[in-house]
Formats: structure tokens, sequence, C-alpha cells
């Protein structure tokens, strides 16, 4: 997953190395709202025509905005992982939690 900080905010979504490894994602299974999570816990699932892989919330937090576009068209993430293809937004909890969290480059040594 990525997320990106966004004031008190974080938005999750699959990164573009995921989705290329999931291939075409049929469907999104989305929190709820106001759902509660902890770090590292599966909280929505994306399935495509080869897997079916839990999202996990990168901080404790509370679920504030879900991408309802996936639910008509969940090729978004292919497509467009970093933007239209967003999953979910978390109010943080704690902001130090952000700290432990990779950024692009750490992610891109790891998956190369």
């Amino acid at each position: 997953e990525w997320a990106r900080r966004e004031g008190d905010n974080v938005r999750v979504g699959i990164s573009d190395h995921a989705q290329s490894e999931l291939t075409d994602v049929v469907y999104v299974e989305l929190p709820k709202m106001d759902r509660q999570a902890n770090a590292k816990e599966a909280i929505a699932v994306v399935e495509s025509v080869k897997a079916a892989s839990d999202i996990y919330a990168p901080v404790k937090g509370t679920v504030v905005e879900v991408n309802k576009a996936l639910e008509a068209d969940p090729g978004l993430i292919n497509r467009e992982p970093y933007g239209q293809g967003w999953i979910f937004v978390l109010k943080i909890d704690n902001a130090d939690d952000l700290k432990r969290l990779k950024d692009a480059e750490a992610y891109r040594k790891q998956v190369a």
C-alpha cells in the first residue's frame, strides 16, 4: 500500500507495483465509514483476476472517506493507482505512527 498524509488524515491506495502484480482489478471491498482500525489491520480487499489481497491500515485511525468510484470502476486502481484509484482515507489517531512508514524511494528499493 501507499499512504499520503493530508493534514490530520492519510489517504491510502495500492502501489503501482502491487497493481501490476495483481493484474486486472475486478472488485474492491471498501471499509465501512467510521470504522476504527489498528495499524496493520486488514480493512479492505482488492480482488483481481489472479487473486484477492487484503489492504491494511498503515496507522491507527478512523475511516473518514472511501472511494465510492471504485464500486463502479475498480479498474481505476490499475489505471491511476496514485490518483483516482485511492481506496480510503483514515483520520490519524497518532501522527507519530507515520514515522515508521517507508518513503517512496525506500519502497522502490524493497521491491526492486
